[in-house]
């Protein structure tokens, strides 16, 4: 259970103002990140106020989902802050993959907080995040039946109507394909490191699957339009908190008898960690790179950390910070990581092949036409005897 923070942020937060000068409000620092719904930039604006800063950052009805918000830094060039993302993305930014994204050396003073939620120097962890499958256990859902998979990709023969999500792109949605896909990484295939009945068994989960429209798979579960669907970790508890407010059936939580549940995945599931890093920035000056740090320093420290994982239910790298929010670890912080486990044949984590491959695995499913909207009119399925690998794994032209 969280604890009560408010009144212990609006202190930290009063306090901050000692130690910025007041002519960090004359520089409005530019921020890129997937982690902007409305009311994360709207709360992180409102707090960088009260505590000396200016920043400017676009909400998800601009900027939708991290592909958007690395392509936008890249190409404006105009960024102090990037934040959000996942390793996949961190990795590609710390080796120079986009042409005009570099980063300013840096070590904040709470660096060690956040253990190896790190690359050293450069960017370091804001918070944790998974992707979960979760289902209704009651008449709407299972009645009473536990489910047990051993991959993610069982959904496909659990037996019960699933959602799945509508569109290839997002943080979220790639966090899902990366986890159905995780049983069947080959190497040596040329179908982006998957075995083709990898493919086959995500095209099972798309033609099988429900898509309602909705952003994500919290609604269909809630509406009892589903009995199993996946969703994030942050932002869970609070979505049930508030069930009520958009279905007549809702999901509930303790203390009530809970109508749902995780599915055990004997393999786990796929973490991420967001990250921080400040940004090089043409034109900007000395001075003006000391605000864009100490907003940094802020924004990452255990105090900010704290009250944001109080307001939006995510779990914070900053280990201070997550004592201080939580009395006890949520459980759905406590599943097996499989991010973190060695691809056989290779000498790469699964996060680090997931990063080596992700283009491709885009490219195979907009080419393909996974994930197609209309669930009256599917996609045809692939020839998958018959299909040209090393041109599918390509942009589309």
């Amino acid at each position: 259970m969280k604890k009560f923070l408010a009144l212990v942020m609006a202190a930290a937060m009063l306090l901050s103002l000692v130690s910025v000068s007041a002519s960090a409000e004359d520089y409005t620092i530019r921020i890129y990140s997937n982690s902007n719904s409305t009311e994360r930039v709207n709360w992180l604006v409102a707090a960088a106020k009260e505590a000396g800063f200016s920043i400017s950052l676009d909400d998800n009805s601009v900027i939708s989902g991290d592909t958007a918000a690395i392509q936008a830094a890249n190409e404006n060039k105009d960024g102090d802050i990037l934040f959000g993302l996942n390793e996949t993305r961190w990795g590609q930014v710390v080796d120079g993959t986009y042409e005009n994204l570099s980063l300013v050396d840096w070590t904040p003073a709470w660096a060690e907080e956040v253990g190896n939620y790190a690359y050293t120097g450069k960017a370091y962890g804001l918070v944790v995040q998974n992707v979960l499958m979760l289902y209704r256990n009651d008449e709407l859902g299972t009645n009473g039946e536990a489910l047990h998979f051993q991959h993610w990709a069982d959904i496909v023969n659990c037996g019960y109507k699933w959602y799945r999500q509508g569109k290839v792109g997002g943080t979220t949605n790639a966090n899902i394909n990366s986890a159905m896909l995780y049983a069947f990484t080959d190497p040596t295939s040329p179908a982006g490191g998957v075995s083709i009945d990898g493919w086959k068994t995500l095209w099972a989960y798309c033609a099988g699957g429900n898509f309602t429209g909705d952003s994500y798979g919290f609604d269909p579960l809630n509406r009892g339009d589903v009995q199993v669907s996946t969703f994030y970790s942050s932002s869970l508890y609070g979505m049930i908190d508030s069930a009520a407010e958009s279905s007549s059936t809702p999901l509930v939580g303790a203390p009530e008898p809970e109508n749902w549940n995780l599915v055990e995945i004997d393999d786990g599931t796929y973490y991420i960690a967001e990250y921080l890093g400040i940004l090089e920035r043409e034109g900007r000056t000395e001075a003006q790179t000391e605000i864009v740090k100490a907003f940094a320093e802020w924004f990452g420290s255990a105090e900010t950390q704290a009250a944001w994982a109080d307001e939006f239910d995510s779990f914070p790298c900053n280990q201070v910070a997550a004592a201080a929010a939580y009395e006890t670890t949520p459980g759905i912080y406590t599943l097996k990581n499989f991010a973190l486990n060695t691809v056989e044949g290779t000498d790469m984590t699964y996060a680090a092949y997931v990063a080596a491959h992700s283009a491709e695995w885009t490219n195979i499913m907009t080419n393909l036409g996974f994930y197609w909207k209309d669930m009256s009119a599917p996609n045809a399925e692939p020839d998958w005897d018959n299909l040209d690998w090393a041109t599918l794994t390509q942009a589309a032209q």
